[in-house]
């Protein structure tokens, strides 16, 4: 396993944009780019992969410490930040929610009944038969 594929498993894991990671890497004063990050997450075959050095891996760990614990001065609960995390939604996303959609039609109540699910008809039998 190479230290890209440890850094691709750890954002996963931790559901971590690319700037969140920038973030992380500057509390250790460790500047990298966006640009530069996303080069580590590329397929192996692509033109402009590069490998994650122990230097970069080793700096995004003692910084996900400081991200995830705090510092002894102002100490943190790791599974709040983790749900921080979660609830935060991409710039992008929040955006496109935001903007009506101009081409769709509004919605017109039709007074046909609608369809039953295909479950509701379904009967299980597992083959046994219940004498009663």
């Amino acid at each position: 396993m190479t230290n890209n594929d440890i850094f691709k498993k750890l954002r996963v894991a931790l559901q971590l944009r690319d700037d969140q990671i920038v973030e992380i890497l500057q509390l250790v004063d460790f500047r990298m780019s966006k640009g530069e990050l996303g080069n580590f997450f590329r397929d192996e075959k692509h033109p402009k992969y590069m490998e994650c050095g122990d230097q970069v891996l080793r700096n995004f760990l003692n910084g996900l410490v400081i991200h995830l614990r705090g510092t002894k001065e102002n100490p943190k609960n790791p599974l709040e930040v983790l749900a921080t995390h979660k609830s935060s939604k991409p710039k992008t996303e929040e955006k496109e929610k935001a903007k009506p959609k101009q081409n769709s039609k509004p919605k017109r109540f039709s007074s046909k009944p609608t369809k039953k699910s295909v479950i509701e008809n379904v009967k299980f039998k597992n083959g046994k038969n219940k004498k009663s």
